[in-house]
């Protein structure tokens, strides 16, 4: 059955065409976003939502939700879905970052040579009859210094423009390395040193609990008089009544803005201000853009549902439509590993470590993580997937490290998933030959070779004569079929493992009866 995607707003036709062609059944209601109780109806029908800024994806929709894979926000802001609780119930969210990233940046150009030459209000004045030439003396680009807050996509393209304006550029971004400061020829430096040193300060950065209200009277203070402000990025990081105030008493000598933190912005603060240039939430508004976003989220939304493959979600790692046939039996052996280690684990677990060697460590390894962490929190929680188990585990204040290796054993690849709980460290291994078949190669440090089955029974014993004996008569008495038997040990005489591949579910009574068995020190029936 195809999968089926809800597009709430107005996309193009050529992006519902997109779905078509690749197999997606889908429902185009493009005012649905507008009726929250209809949404809320209709929304566990569905696979995938395809929005824009109207849908909003609340606590209460996802909850609904019952079927629903994915989110996809045709654009890059996604204030209007609640991704937490997306990620908790393993949804997974994408956006569009780069659809929109040029249209962004030529509007917040465009918006800086708006308030430097106060080109609205002299256009207003001029077809009144007025000449007033005086009245708005501007001032050049050349050579000014340009403050760039978060020097992402989007602030990137903004830098490379004001340096072909002839521009000095600073940026302040935590993410923003030394390398590529110097490649896009621009000087890194903090946020004080941004407002101390910039005649103009650019926004592009999203809207966090760490950059909510990052323009305040305190950054104002810090600034250099006749500073001028521009945002195109997000309402609410700027304080608006403390940018008035600037305003005001001429701190600020102008500033343009295209968001706000109430939007539609009816009444406002900084209305009718002078030198302050006010536009209605245009950054992205190009036909071009909206275009761009609308192909692009459809592409993403189909390959993810009909292909696996993960693109600019903000919630799981990216796999490419390329990398998922290759990645596929690695995600599924360490999805394995991990639902080994969370069933034959009985106490709190305190951090899990993952190395991958040879081949494997080459990949992409923070999907094979996910995988790890869902594989393990499963037996716990059933409902967790690659989206939600790591953020379940962070909640839970599980430590996660990863370690990657070249090659130094017989294998040409493997992974090694370690848990340390309140009480001891287990580990287990596993890798995947040219068959494509994930196989068990290690447990808890006792080498042995071992295919996953659907159903096992895993059993620790002394090593000693007779046991294989006495394990086998005890699964004839309940007639539980032995499909593969792997032994191991790591010398005569001490503890051994056995793992066994079985016909079908292993009923509680057999567990008990095997528990019993002379020299059993552990056993687990495992579901894979």
């Amino acid at each position: 059955m195809a999968p089926r995607v809800l597009i709430s707003d107005k996309l193009s036709p050529t992006a519902v065409q997109i779905f078509k062609d690749k197999g997606v059944d889908v429902d185009f209601q493009p005012d649905l976003g507008k009726d929250k109780e209809k949404l809320l109806e209709v929304i566990g029908q569905y696979d995938g939502l395809a929005i824009r800024s109207a849908t909003k994806v609340t606590e209460k929709i996802i909850e609904a939700a019952d079927n629903l894979k994915v989110i996809g926000r045709a654009g890059i802001g996604v204030d209007n879905v609640d991704i937490p609780k997306a990620s908790g119930k393993g949804i997974i969210v994408m956006n569009t970052p780069f659809g929109n990233s040029i249209t962004t940046a030529e509007h917040a150009i465009a918006m800086m040579f708006a308030v430097a030459r106060q080109i609205p209000a002299a256009d207003v004045s001029t077809q009144q009859g007025k000449w007033e030439k005086s009245k708005f003396m501007g001032v050049e680009l050349t050579s000014k210094v340009l403050g760039i807050i978060g020097a992402g996509n989007i602030g990137s393209i903004v830098a490379e423009r004001a340096l072909g304006l002839k521009m000095k550029v600073v940026a302040f971004d935590p993410f923003l390395s030394p390398e590529r400061a110097i490649e896009l020829g621009i000087e890194k430096v903090d946020l004080d040193g941004l407002f101390a040193r910039a005649d103009f300060i650019t926004l592009h950065t999203p809207l966090t609990e760490k950059t909510k209200s990052i323009i305040n009277a305190d950054a104002f203070s810090k600034m250099k008089d006749g500073v001028r402000i521009i945002n195109c990025a997000r309402g609410g990081l700027i304080v608006e009544q403390d940018l008035a105030e600037a305003l005001k008493s001429g701190k600020v000598a102008g500033a343009a803005i295209d968001v706000f933190e109430e939007e539609p912005a009816r009444e406002n603060v900084l209305f009718d201000l002078p030198n302050v240039v006010c536009t209605p939430h245009l950054g992205a508004a190009t036909t071009e853009a909206q275009e761009n976003v609308a192909l692009q989220i459809a592409e993403q939304m189909a390959d993810y549902l009909m292909k696996g493959a993960v693109s600019n979600a903000l919630n799981m790692p990216s796999i490419t439509a390329e990398e998922a046939p290759r990645l596929t039996p690695f995600i599924k052996l360490a999805e394995n590993l991990g639902q080994f280690a969370g069933q034959v684990t009985e106490t709190g677990i305190k951090s899990v470590r993952i190395e991958y060697e040879g081949n494997v460590s080459e990949m992409n390894i923070k999907a094979l993580t996910a995988a790890a962490i869902s594989g393990l929190m499963q037996p716990l929680l059933q409902t967790v997937n690659m989206v939600s188990a790591p953020v379940v585990a962070r909640d839970r204040g599980i430590k996660i490290e990863e370690v990657r290796r070249s090659q130094e054993g017989a294998y040409e690849n493997y992974i090694r998933l370690t848990v340390t709980t309140e009480k001891q460290e287990r580990s287990v291994a596993g890798t995947v030959f040219a068959d494509g078949k994930p196989r068990f190669i290690q447990i808890k440090g006792t080498n042995m070779e071992a295919e996953f089955g659907s159903h096992m029974i895993y059993i620790t014993n002394q090593d000693k004569p007779g046991f294989i004996g006495r394990l086998g008569t005890a699964l004839g008495e309940h007639s539980v079929n032995i499909a593969t038997f792997s032994l191991g040990r790591k010398e005569q005489g001490s503890d051994a493992i056995a793992l066994l591949e079985v016909d079908g579910e292993v009923a509680d009574r057999v567990i008990e009866d095997i528990q019993g068995l002379e020299g059993v020190i552990q056993v687990k029936a495992l579901r894979f």
